[in-house]
Protein backbone atom coordinates (compact mmCIF):
# COMPACT_ATOMS: atom_id res chain seq x y z
CA UNK A 1 0.00 0.00 0.00
CA UNK A 2 1.33 3.44 -0.92
CA UNK A 3 1.86 6.13 1.66
CA UNK A 4 -0.72 8.83 2.19
CA UNK A 5 0.58 12.04 0.63
CA UNK A 6 0.73 15.04 2.94
CA UNK A 7 -0.74 17.97 1.04
CA UNK A 8 1.55 20.86 1.92
CA UNK A 9 -0.28 23.13 -0.50
CA UNK A 10 -3.59 22.45 1.22
CA UNK A 11 -2.22 22.70 4.76
CA UNK A 12 -0.44 25.95 3.92
CA UNK A 13 -3.68 27.36 2.50
CA UNK A 14 -5.39 26.53 5.82
CA UNK A 15 -2.64 28.34 7.76
CA UNK A 16 -2.89 31.38 5.47
CA UNK A 17 -6.68 31.40 5.88
CA UNK A 18 -6.26 31.44 9.68
CA UNK A 19 -3.76 34.29 9.33
CA UNK A 20 -6.23 36.27 7.21
CA UNK A 21 -8.98 35.73 9.79
CA UNK A 22 -6.64 36.81 12.58
CA UNK A 23 -5.68 39.97 10.70
CA UNK A 24 -9.35 40.94 10.38
CA UNK A 25 -9.68 40.81 14.17
CA UNK A 26 -6.69 43.06 14.84
CA UNK A 27 -6.98 46.82 15.48
CA UNK A 28 -4.50 47.54 12.68
CA UNK A 29 -2.66 45.99 9.74
CA UNK A 30 0.63 44.17 10.35
CA UNK A 31 3.35 45.15 7.85
CA UNK A 32 6.07 42.95 6.35
CA UNK A 33 9.12 44.46 4.67
CA UNK A 34 11.04 42.30 2.19
CA UNK A 35 14.59 43.26 1.19
CA UNK A 36 15.93 41.89 -2.11
CA UNK A 37 19.50 42.54 -3.17
CA UNK A 38 20.44 41.87 -6.80
CA UNK A 39 18.63 40.33 -9.75
CA UNK A 40 18.61 36.60 -8.95
CA UNK A 41 15.63 35.23 -10.96
CA UNK A 42 14.61 32.62 -8.37
CA UNK A 43 14.73 35.20 -5.57
CA UNK A 44 12.60 37.58 -7.61
CA UNK A 45 9.96 34.86 -8.04
CA UNK A 46 9.99 34.12 -4.29
CA UNK A 47 9.67 37.80 -3.42
CA UNK A 48 6.76 38.36 -5.80
CA UNK A 49 4.99 35.40 -4.25
CA UNK A 50 5.61 36.68 -0.72
CA UNK A 51 4.35 40.16 -1.62
CA UNK A 52 1.19 38.75 -3.21
CA UNK A 53 0.37 36.38 -0.35
CA UNK A 54 1.08 39.04 2.27
CA UNK A 55 -1.43 41.35 0.62
CA UNK A 56 -3.96 38.53 0.17
CA UNK A 57 -3.80 37.94 3.93
CA UNK A 58 -4.80 41.57 4.51
CA UNK A 59 -1.38 42.78 5.59
CA UNK A 60 0.79 45.60 4.29
CA UNK A 61 3.67 44.54 2.05
CA UNK A 62 6.71 46.78 1.65
CA UNK A 63 9.30 45.77 -0.95
CA UNK A 64 12.82 47.21 -1.04
CA UNK A 65 15.18 46.28 -3.89
CA UNK A 66 18.87 47.09 -3.91
CA UNK A 67 21.19 46.53 -6.89
CA UNK A 68 23.69 43.67 -6.95
CA UNK A 69 26.38 46.33 -6.58
CA UNK A 70 25.05 47.38 -3.17
CA UNK A 71 27.67 47.48 -0.42
CA UNK A 72 27.44 45.76 2.94
CA UNK A 73 26.92 49.16 4.55
CA UNK A 74 24.02 50.00 2.21
CA UNK A 75 22.27 46.72 3.00
CA UNK A 76 22.75 47.11 6.72
CA UNK A 77 21.73 50.78 6.68
CA UNK A 78 18.46 49.80 4.99
CA UNK A 79 17.82 47.14 7.63
CA UNK A 80 18.59 49.70 10.37
CA UNK A 81 16.03 52.09 8.88
CA UNK A 82 13.41 49.32 8.87
CA UNK A 83 14.26 48.49 12.49
CA UNK A 84 13.59 52.13 13.39
CA UNK A 85 10.35 52.32 11.37
CA UNK A 86 7.56 51.69 13.86
CA UNK A 87 5.10 50.90 11.07
CA UNK A 88 7.10 47.79 10.09
CA UNK A 89 6.44 44.62 12.10
CA UNK A 90 8.52 42.07 10.21
CA UNK A 91 11.74 42.20 8.17
CA UNK A 92 12.70 39.49 5.71
CA UNK A 93 16.10 39.56 4.02
CA UNK A 94 15.83 37.42 0.90
CA UNK A 95 18.72 34.95 0.66
CA UNK A 96 21.14 34.27 -0.88
CA UNK A 97 22.82 37.65 -1.08
CA UNK A 98 25.13 38.45 -4.03
CA UNK A 99 28.72 37.26 -3.71
CA UNK A 100 30.89 39.53 -1.60
CA UNK A 101 28.17 40.32 0.95
CA UNK A 102 28.17 38.82 4.45
CA UNK A 103 24.76 37.21 5.03
CA UNK A 104 25.37 36.49 8.71
CA UNK A 105 26.36 40.08 9.46
CA UNK A 106 23.31 41.41 7.62
CA UNK A 107 20.94 39.02 9.39
CA UNK A 108 22.35 40.02 12.77
CA UNK A 109 21.37 43.63 12.03
CA UNK A 110 17.67 42.67 12.08
CA UNK A 111 15.76 43.56 15.25
CA UNK A 112 14.99 40.14 16.82
CA UNK A 113 11.42 41.28 17.50
CA UNK A 114 11.01 41.81 13.73
CA UNK A 115 12.98 38.71 12.74
CA UNK A 116 10.12 36.85 11.04
CA UNK A 117 12.55 34.33 9.52
CA UNK A 118 13.78 33.41 13.01
CA UNK A 119 17.43 33.46 11.93
CA UNK A 120 19.15 35.92 14.29
CA UNK A 121 21.28 34.67 17.18
CA UNK A 122 18.75 36.07 19.66
CA UNK A 123 15.92 34.13 17.95
CA UNK A 124 18.05 30.97 18.01
CA UNK A 125 18.79 31.53 21.70
CA UNK A 126 15.11 31.97 22.52
CA UNK A 127 14.32 28.73 20.67
CA UNK A 128 17.10 26.82 22.43
CA UNK A 129 16.01 28.07 25.86
CA UNK A 130 12.32 27.51 25.15
CA UNK A 131 11.50 31.18 25.55
CA UNK A 132 8.80 32.95 23.49
CA UNK A 133 10.02 34.18 20.14
CA UNK A 134 9.73 33.92 16.38
CA UNK A 135 10.55 30.42 15.12
CA UNK A 136 12.25 29.60 11.79
CA UNK A 137 9.62 29.14 9.10
CA UNK A 138 10.66 25.96 7.30
CA UNK A 139 11.28 23.88 10.47
CA UNK A 140 8.02 25.16 11.95
CA UNK A 141 6.28 24.08 8.76
CA UNK A 142 7.72 20.58 9.18
CA UNK A 143 6.13 20.28 12.64
CA UNK A 144 2.77 21.52 11.35
CA UNK A 145 2.84 18.97 8.51
CA UNK A 146 3.72 16.15 10.90
CA UNK A 147 0.76 17.13 13.08
CA UNK A 148 -1.53 17.27 10.04
CA UNK A 149 -0.68 13.61 9.41
CA UNK A 150 -0.40 12.23 12.94
CA UNK A 151 -2.52 14.54 15.09
CA UNK A 152 -1.63 17.35 17.46
CA UNK A 153 0.09 15.16 20.05
CA UNK A 154 3.51 14.00 18.82
CA UNK A 155 4.66 12.95 22.30
CA UNK A 156 6.99 9.97 22.33
CA UNK A 157 7.59 9.87 18.59
CA UNK A 158 11.18 9.24 17.55
CA UNK A 159 12.25 11.92 15.09
CA UNK A 160 15.40 11.55 13.03
CA UNK A 161 16.52 14.78 11.38
CA UNK A 162 19.16 14.27 8.70
CA UNK A 163 21.19 17.47 8.60
CA UNK A 164 22.54 19.83 11.23
CA UNK A 165 22.31 23.20 9.51
CA UNK A 166 21.38 26.29 11.50
CA UNK A 167 18.66 27.02 8.93
CA UNK A 168 16.70 23.75 9.18
CA UNK A 169 18.33 20.78 10.90
CA UNK A 170 19.09 22.18 14.35
CA UNK A 171 15.92 24.30 14.74
CA UNK A 172 13.75 21.43 13.45
CA UNK A 173 15.26 19.16 16.09
CA UNK A 174 14.55 21.71 18.83
CA UNK A 175 10.97 22.29 17.65
CA UNK A 176 10.22 18.55 17.65
CA UNK A 177 11.88 18.26 21.06
CA UNK A 178 9.48 20.96 22.31
CA UNK A 179 6.65 18.67 21.14
CA UNK A 180 7.95 15.98 23.53
CA UNK A 181 9.50 13.90 20.78
CA UNK A 182 12.71 11.92 21.18
CA UNK A 183 15.09 13.47 18.64
CA UNK A 184 18.19 12.21 16.87
CA UNK A 185 20.23 14.55 14.66
CA UNK A 186 22.00 12.53 11.97
CA UNK A 187 24.54 13.85 9.49
CA UNK A 188 27.31 12.93 7.06
CA UNK A 189 29.49 11.46 9.82
CA UNK A 190 26.74 9.34 11.37
CA UNK A 191 27.70 5.66 11.49
CA UNK A 192 25.32 3.44 9.48
CA UNK A 193 22.98 6.27 8.58
CA UNK A 194 20.35 4.01 6.93
CA UNK A 195 20.03 1.97 10.14
CA UNK A 196 19.57 5.14 12.23
CA UNK A 197 16.89 6.36 9.81
CA UNK A 198 15.01 3.06 10.09
CA UNK A 199 14.42 3.77 13.80
CA UNK A 200 12.44 6.95 13.03
CA UNK A 201 8.71 7.35 13.46
CA UNK A 202 9.19 10.73 11.74
CA UNK A 203 12.07 11.09 9.28
CA UNK A 204 13.11 14.61 8.22
CA UNK A 205 15.83 14.71 5.54
CA UNK A 206 17.27 18.21 5.14
CA UNK A 207 20.66 17.92 3.47
CA UNK A 208 20.24 19.09 -0.13
CA UNK A 209 21.23 15.77 -1.74
CA UNK A 210 18.72 14.65 -4.38
CA UNK A 211 17.07 11.24 -3.85
CA UNK A 212 19.52 10.29 -1.09
CA UNK A 213 17.01 8.56 1.20
CA UNK A 214 15.91 5.21 -0.23
CA UNK A 215 12.95 3.04 0.64
CA UNK A 216 15.04 0.65 2.74
CA UNK A 217 16.05 3.62 4.95
CA UNK A 218 12.42 4.08 6.03
CA UNK A 219 10.67 2.17 8.81
CA UNK A 220 7.40 0.75 7.43
CA UNK A 221 4.58 3.16 8.25
CA UNK A 222 6.87 6.05 9.21
CA UNK A 223 6.09 9.67 8.36
CA UNK A 224 8.58 11.24 5.93
CA UNK A 225 8.81 15.05 5.88
CA UNK A 226 11.13 15.87 2.97
CA UNK A 227 12.73 19.32 3.28
CA UNK A 228 14.98 18.92 0.23
CA UNK A 229 14.35 20.95 -2.91
CA UNK A 230 16.86 19.95 -5.57
CA UNK A 231 16.86 20.71 -9.28
CA UNK A 232 18.15 17.86 -11.42
CA UNK A 233 18.39 17.33 -15.21
CA UNK A 234 15.19 16.08 -16.86
CA UNK A 235 16.16 15.08 -20.41
CA UNK A 236 12.73 13.45 -20.84
CA UNK A 237 11.30 16.98 -20.85
CA UNK A 238 13.71 18.16 -23.52
CA UNK A 239 17.29 19.30 -23.82
CA UNK A 240 18.40 21.47 -20.92
CA UNK A 241 15.19 20.93 -18.93
CA UNK A 242 15.15 20.24 -15.19
CA UNK A 243 12.75 19.03 -12.51
CA UNK A 244 12.50 19.34 -8.74
CA UNK A 245 13.09 16.40 -6.43
CA UNK A 246 13.50 16.03 -2.70
CA UNK A 247 16.23 14.50 -0.56
CA UNK A 248 14.14 11.31 -0.50
CA UNK A 249 13.63 9.08 -3.52
CA UNK A 250 9.86 9.53 -3.61
CA UNK A 251 9.07 6.54 -5.84
CA UNK A 252 11.22 4.25 -3.69
CA UNK A 253 9.99 5.56 -0.32
CA UNK A 254 6.27 5.97 -1.03
CA UNK A 255 5.45 2.22 -0.89
CA UNK A 256 7.11 1.94 2.55
CA UNK A 257 6.14 5.13 4.40
CA UNK A 258 2.81 5.72 6.08
CA UNK A 259 2.77 9.43 5.19
CA UNK A 260 5.05 11.35 2.86
CA UNK A 261 5.42 14.90 1.56
CA UNK A 262 5.83 15.34 -2.19
CA UNK A 263 8.37 17.68 -3.79
CA UNK A 264 7.17 20.13 -4.92
CA UNK A 265 3.96 20.70 -2.96
CA UNK A 266 5.12 19.57 0.47
CA UNK A 267 7.28 21.60 2.85
CA UNK A 268 7.88 24.46 0.38
CA UNK A 269 4.45 26.13 0.58
CA UNK A 270 4.58 25.98 4.39
CA UNK A 271 7.57 28.31 4.56
CA UNK A 272 5.64 31.34 3.29
CA UNK A 273 2.56 30.43 5.35
CA UNK A 274 4.66 30.36 8.53
CA UNK A 275 6.31 33.64 7.51
CA UNK A 276 2.89 35.31 7.37
CA UNK A 277 1.95 33.76 10.71
CA UNK A 278 5.17 35.09 12.25
CA UNK A 279 4.39 38.58 10.95
CA UNK A 280 1.08 38.58 12.82
CA UNK A 281 2.75 37.25 15.98
CA UNK A 282 5.46 39.91 15.73
CA UNK A 283 2.88 42.68 15.26
CA UNK A 284 0.87 41.56 18.29
CA UNK A 285 3.97 41.31 20.50
CA UNK A 286 5.38 44.66 19.42
CA UNK A 287 2.11 46.60 19.51
CA UNK A 288 0.61 45.01 22.61
CA UNK A 289 -2.36 43.59 20.70
CA UNK A 290 -4.18 40.54 22.02
CA UNK A 291 -2.92 37.39 20.32
CA UNK A 292 -5.65 36.01 18.03
CA UNK A 293 -6.93 32.53 18.84
CA UNK A 294 -6.31 29.73 16.36
CA UNK A 295 -2.78 30.75 15.37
Amino acid sequence: MSAQRIDGTGVSADVRAKVAEAVKALPGQPALAVVLVGEDPASQVYVRSKVRLTEEAGMVSVHHQLPATATQAEVEDLIASLNADDTIDGILLQLPLPKGLDEHSAIECIDPDKDVDGLTEVSAGRLTLGKPGLRPCTPNGCVILAKSALGEDLSGKHVVVIGRSILVGKPAALLFLAENCTVTIAHSRTADLPAVCRTADILVPAVGRPNMVKGDWVKPGATLIDVGINRIPAPEKGEGKTRLVGDADFADCEPVAGHITPVPGGVGPMTIACLLRNTVLAACTRRGWSMPEGL
